[in-house]
């Protein structure tokens, strides 16, 4: 093995691909997309783009090796871009790439004094970190689930997430599509079920049987008092789990619908931090973890699964808007908990943004018959096609 390897050249790249419709389903009435392509969506009074957009980033080193990452670009790209640029990139220029975690830790520490310890900078951080691990594994000749550990699963069990259809009828027939195709997990949102949460699940409960897995995501929207009373009407319908029943903010108001229900509560994809989830724990606010890969870099998110594993607390890791590389990094360090009920998968986004990814070893990853099953090759097991790198130069 060569010696010590250096930085080189850290880089950002915004990539942007249309949607046909936008996430979560069409546009409800009062809802509009303004003059800088996003929609309020009013059931949850968040902000959505009108087209995935996500942050790229590339690590090379004076050896000639690459890693690639990726993070959010969803809400303002150019933030995600001008911190790489301005702040990260002359840090880690001349930095030998070999301790990820090492890495991480120095630059967390750079902006913590002034208050920056979570959003865009931290999403920062997740980029560099997944391309740090990748080129740890490339230059090292495994998956990056070798180097955290090994693998405890082959492949992964995916629930189908989202239903963006308009109307009810429309959304069970949607459900019982992919349920056909094998999947037994389904989570629909609340904040765009137009006839109420209750009529939702006893709709998709009727079209999908007794034996499918039926999750709802409340999407922050309820008060504790307020989370409590819906998840218990829901919960005679068969509900698998209740996700973001109230305000992240709210560890109390969690805290309480968790101990005031009996179904599982689910969160944690706006967390990034094990500083962030550790209070949470505490507080028993939850049954089931969501850690964001896209959010929280490898370090963070192994992190996290253990201090889930030592609190008893499922993992079950949230997978939203990406091109496929955080994607990857996050079914790499799945592969490695113990406790894993189900992985999401965000069927409008993960397939047709394969094409944007192509395998580093001699398997893709993929998601069929309610599974997905993982790259085999060295460092995330993916990296950038041809049509992606054609993105990148555009």
């Amino acid at each position: 093995m060569r010696g010590p390897d250096r930085i080189t050249r850290v880089t950002a790249h915004v990539i942007a691909i249309p949607r046909d419709v936008p996430y979560l389903g069409p546009l409800r009435e009062g809802e509009f997309v303004n003059r800088a392509g996003y929609i309020v969506r009013l059931g949850n009074r968040t902000l959505y783009p009108t087209q995935d957009r996500s942050i790229v980033l590339r690590i090379d080193t004076e050896h000639g090796l690459t890693g690639w990452g990726e993070t959010y670009g969803i809400v303002a790209p150019e933030a995600v871009r001008a911190i790489v640029d301005d702040v990260l990139a002359p840090v880690l220029e001349g930095r030998d790439p070999s301790a990820p975690a090492v890495i991480h830790e120095d630059l967390y520490d750079l902006m913590r004094v002034r208050g920056f310890f979570g959003g865009f900078y931290l999403d920062a951080l997740a980029a560099v970190d997944i391309a740090l691990w990748d080129l740890l594994g490339r230059r090292l000749g495994v998956p990056v689930s070798t180097l955290l550990g090994g693998r405890r699963h082959a492949r992964l069990p995916a629930y189908v997430s989202g239903l963006p259809r308009a109307t009810l009828s429309e959304r069970v027939d949607f459900a019982r599509d992919w349920q056909a195709r094998g999947f037994a997990g389904f989570k629909f949102a609340a904040v765009v079920a137009d006839d109420g949460a209750e009529a939702e699940i006893a709709a998709l409960r009727e079209g999908l049987g007794p034996k499918a897995a039926i999750m709802a995501d409340l999407h922050w929207k309820n008060s504790a008092a307020e989370a409590i009373r819906l998840i218990r009407r829901l919960e005679p319908h068969g509900l698998a789990f209740a996700e973001a029943p109230c305000a992240p903010e709210d560890v109390q108001g969690v805290a309480e619908v968790a101990r005031g229900v009996g179904v599982p509560v689910a969160l944690g994809e706006e967390l990034r931090t094990v500083f962030e989830w550790l209070p949470r724990l505490q507080h028993r606010c939850m049954a089931i973890g969501q850690p964001e890969m896209g959010h929280t870099g490898i370090t963070e998110f192994s992190r996290i699964g253990a201090l889930c594993h030592a609190h008893h607390v499922a993992v079950m890791p949230h997978a939203a808007i990406g091109i496929g590389l955080f994607m990857a990094a996050s079914l790499q360090a799945a592969s490695t908990l113990q406790k894993l009920p189900w992985h999401e998968y965000q069927h409008s986004i993960f397939d047709p943004n394969l094409r944007l990814t192509r395998p580093t070893g001699s398997a893709h990853m993929q998601c069929e018959a309610g599974f997905y099953t993982l790259p085999d090759g060295p460092g995330l097991g993916v990296e950038p096609s041809a049509a992606l790198l054609a993105e990148m130069d555009a």
